[in-house]
């Protein structure tokens, strides 16, 4: 990066800064935070900075630990599948996230993904400069901080998006070196959200295809991204705090570095990497559909001194997609005694209210309740 560049992000927060022009010097490198690291700088900028606030505090942190779900002979045992369906429903409705192991998706994919994903944030500026957008209508996105312009801080965190499903893209319209991974990947992940789907249905009491017949299974994307090291990690933050905006997610984390935390009763959680599991969590959009049943629980991501740290998660969204089907509160979900909670919308606009909204400490969900 170049040290005119570098000495704009190093300027302290005093009189005469000025916020915006900081911001779009940093997204005109479109070097993402990895450029930040590279240029060896060892103060946070005033961007990244993120004021203390209690639900910061690393003092907020309980001992509890997220469910672990084994998936193993789900398809052949109907004992088996029936206390796999009710672990589920009760991780679904208390914690809004759980671990899967047994899953499917075989070790070496999993590793694959990541060093995909890493390749990609390590390879050299300029090849990665060709896919930095902030057009949220492109199928393939780099970026870093999605709502840079928005958030009231940034993020320490470069991401790679990529719209996988239902039209998979072609190779060529991927970047080169993880397109191939990413299309296995994305296949893999879809059947397994095609099975996850079933049991939330049967949680629900519902027909096993149900949620898979409303479409909740067709759109899916991949995001790959890249927290590098920080210089000061007690100062900002990996991911705030947030809910997805989807159906649900299926992460995989690094083996290595943990740092991902769920709010659970009003206390942070850690999900350590588990290796070979993957890490679901419900999203704002099923908690809609279940009209509060399932619980899109906020999480988020502390920065770290040790990383790279890699992620990748998968969003089951149609948010790209043409689609006019109206989402709302299952109706047999509901009676007298649970009437709907939320006025019905679509994914488009469910997501177009989120990204305006950006991740600014408060559910999305709230602009559609009744």
């Amino acid at each position: 990066m170049e040290a005119t560049n570098l000495k704009q992000f190093q300027c302290e927060n005093e009189e005469g800064y000025d916020r915006q022009s900081e911001l779009k010097a940093f997204d005109e490198t479109k070097a993402g935070v990895k450029g930040l690291v590279d240029a060896a700088i060892t103060k946070l900028p005033t961007i990244f900075i993120h004021p203390k606030t209690p639900q910061n505090s690393s003092n907020n942190v309980s001992t509890a630990n997220i469910p672990i779900i084994d998936l193993q002979g789900i398809h052949g045992n109907e004992m088996k599948r029936r206390e796999v369906v009710e672990a589920v429903g009760e991780a679904s409705e208390t914690w809004g996230f759980f671990q899967v192991v047994n899953h499917g998706i075989p070790g070496n994919v999993l590793e694959e993904i990541k060093r995909g994903v890493r390749g990609f944030h390590e390879q050299d500026t300029e090849a990665k400069k060709e896919w930095y957008t902030r057009d949220s209508s492109r199928r393939v996105q780099y970026s870093s901080n999605f709502d840079l312009y928005t958030t009231p801080a940034a993020n320490w965190r470069d991401t790679l998006f990529c719209v996988m499903a239902p039209n998979p893209p072609h190779p060529h319209q991927l970047p080169p070196v993880c397109s191939d991974i990413l299309i296995k990947y994305s296949k893999e992940v879809q059947k397994l959200g095609g099975v996850l789907f079933e049991l939330l249905s049967e949680a629900l009491g519902l027909h096993p295809n149900y949620l898979n017949n409303i479409e909740c299974n067709k759109g899916l994307s991949i995001l790959g991204h890249y927290y590098p090291a920080c210089p000061e990690p007690d100062l900002t933050l990996g991911t705030s705090k947030h809910a997805d905006n989807d159906f649900f997610t299926i992460l995989l984390q690094d083996d290595d570095i943990g740092g991902l935390q769920v709010l659970h009763q009003n206390q942070w959680v850690d999900v350590p990497p588990t290796p070979g599991a993957l890490v679901v969590n419900i999203g704002d959009l099923l908690q809609l559909v279940t009209n509060d049943r399932f619980k899109s629980s906020e999480h988020r991501v502390l920065a770290n001194q040790c990383g790279p740290r890699i992620s990748v998660a998968c969003f089951f969204s149609t948010n790209l997609l043409p689609l006019s089907r109206i989402y709302g509160p299952i109706k047999e979900l509901l009676s007298n005694e649970n009437p709907p909670k939320y006025r019905e919308t679509t994914v488009k606009e469910y997501v177009a209210h989120f990204h305006a909204k950006g991740l600014d400490g408060t559910s999305a969900l709230l602009h559609f309740r009744l």
